[in-house]
């Protein structure tokens, strides 16, 4: 059995661009099929303000993974890629996050599903709305466009490269 996930990919130390490639390469996996791969865009950091501005890209992907082995997968891809998680919401080389997964809401000591801050976050919701608009959020009842358009972040979100 299979299910439609959306993972958002992030870097901003290194060679930004050359990570998230190599990222999307390693969740070409047995256990995910991608589907569609947004734009990149490149985004202002959110949290802590003083480091480089960031890449980002959400994916579409089905997968045979249970939730729990899709992190641990995303994880693992995150420390083979050299993730250091010295700073709290600092510079880091890949960030891998499960975004949405079915229609399910998780929320447990390791995993929270929907992403919980995904809805504030227009890093997230422009390149998710690019390639699912009318995804609706399993707790808001909304589409993802319509989150985007009330979305309170007035972060700088830009389209660093088109991808077809």
């Amino acid at each position: 059995m299979t299910h439609k996930t959306f993972l958002g990919l992030g870097s901003n130390h290194g060679n930004k661009e050359q990570n998230l490639r190599l990222a999307l390469q390693a969740l070409t996996h047995t256990g995910i099929q991608v589907l569609n791969v947004s734009s990149i865009y490149i985004t202002e950091p959110v949290d802590f303000k003083n480091q480089d501005w960031f890449l980002n890209q959400v994916i579409s992907a089905e997968t045979s993974f249970k939730p729990e082995e899709l992190l641990t997968y995303a994880l693992r891809v995150e420390q083979g890629l050299g993730r250091q998680r010295t700073i709290p919401k600092g510079p880091r080389s890949i960030d891998i996050d499960i975004l949405l997964y079915n229609h399910f809401v998780i929320e447990n000591a390791g995993l929270a599903i929907p992403h919980p801050r995904l809805h504030l976050r227009r890093f997230v919701l422009v390149p998710l709305a690019e390639i699912a608009a009318e995804a609706i959020h399993p707790i808001f009842k909304q589409p993802i466009a319509a989150l985007l358009e009330k979305c309170p972040d007035s972060s700088q979100v830009v389209m660093f490269k088109q991808i077809c």
